[in-house]
């Protein structure tokens, strides 16, 4: 949109770019720039494309360069119904023009993927539920997934478990099905944790053979394999995972964020930053309010920070939500962060330290 024609190449390097990001995302399927690039230039009806190209979302966007700044917009377009998904744009310098195309195509991706993920959420509930392929079984389970309550974990478990049934190799069912055994195990919501902790391992241990280059399979099936004992160092860095997952927030941050808020405490919590911790902790339970192992965390650091009120009455709504108030936490695997935890919560709960 500069008028300048030499200056092509820019947007023709970072639409390649933004391609290679989302081409990584494996669930989704990404037309190549070959096919894309027809369209450059012309005024196509959204629709038109989606049919000729067989797809059902496209983002289009433009690249404005003035001197030495540029400014880059795109929109995420629904290409059955017109609906507008997501937009926005990016400004930046071209002193760096490479540093520039990666940042761009790394929020892209970043936003993009929830967005969708969420608009195919959306449409596989209104379809009936007897003609349910595996990924509508699988995305019905990942929406009683993120309701975090027992309930609707329990039935996402019965929703994958037909969905592996039907595709025993499935790794984002395999995975998922994991880490709801993790969350049950936990909260303490289970009648048998051995059961949990086997199938947890199981189950992930599969998803691993069957999708080992899926980034989410492996980010669900290394949290469930550390939780219950497999296959780590004893060591946690409390600096580098609170900035990994700063990360998830800046560049989506209208997805759900109660996980993030409540990792990003823990991080705060093991570097000894109560206080710090505390203000996450409350975030994380604003957004959502039935997570038993927030209020363990809260518990343990109105503990240490010498408010007993606060720590008893955060105690009390635990005992709402689970009957195990203070776990085993054998996870934790570093010895003083494991007894930081357990003596702040014992503290909270009234137990002899």
């Amino acid at each position: 949109m500069s008028g300048d024609s030499e200056q092509e190449y820019f947007a023709d390097g970072m639409v390649e770019e933004i391609i290679t990001a989302l081409s990584r995302i494996k669930w989704l399927f990404v037309i190549a720039r070959n096919s894309s690039f027809t369209y450059k230039g012309r005024t196509v009806d959204v629709k038109q494309i989606g049919r000729d190209l067989g797809v059902r979302y496209v983002l289009e966007g433009s690249v404005r360069k003035g001197g030495n700044r540029v400014r880059i917009t795109g929109q995420l377009i629904d290409a059955v119904t017109s609906a507008h998904l997501w937009a926005d744009r990016f400004d930046g310098s071209l002193e760096d023009i490479f540093e520039l195309q990666d940042k761009v195509a790394t929020a892209a991706a970043g936003i993009i993927e929830p967005t969708l993920q969420a608009a195919e959420i959306r449409r596989s509930a209104d379809r009936p539920t007897n003609d349910l392929t595996a990924y509508d079984l699988y995305l019905r389970a990942l929406s009683h997934h993120y309701t975090w309550e027992r309930g609707h974990l329990l039935s996402a478990l019965d929703l994958l478990k037909r969905a592996i049934e039907r595709d025993p190799h499935y790794g984002p069912a395999l995975a998922l099905a994991a880490l709801i055994h993790f969350h049950l195990h936990l909260n303490g919501w289970t009648e048998d944790p051995e059961l949990d902790h086997r199938e947890g391992i199981n189950l992930a241990r599969q998803a691993l053979r069957f999708a080992s280059e899926d980034p989410g399979v492996l980010g669900r099936a290394a949290y469930v394999l550390a939780y219950f004992g497999q296959d780590i160092d004893a060591a946690i860095e409390p600096e580098l995972a609170i900035g990994h997952f700063e990360t998830p927030l800046r560049l989506s941050p209208h997805a759900e964020r109660s996980s993030a808020f409540m990792s990003i405490g823990m991080g705060h919590f093991f570097a000894r930053r109560f206080e710090e911790a505390t203000v996450m902790f409350l975030r994380s339970l604003q957004e959502h309010a039935g997570w038993a192992p927030t209020y363990r965390f809260l518990a343990a650091s109105y503990a240490h920070l010498g408010k007993p009120d606060e720590a008893q009455e955060t105690v009390r709504r635990l005992r709402s939500i689970t009957p195990v108030i203070v776990p085993r936490a054998a996870h934790w695997r570093k010895a003083e962060h494991r007894e930081l935890f357990l003596s702040g919560l014992r503290l909270a709960a009234g137990e002899a330290t």
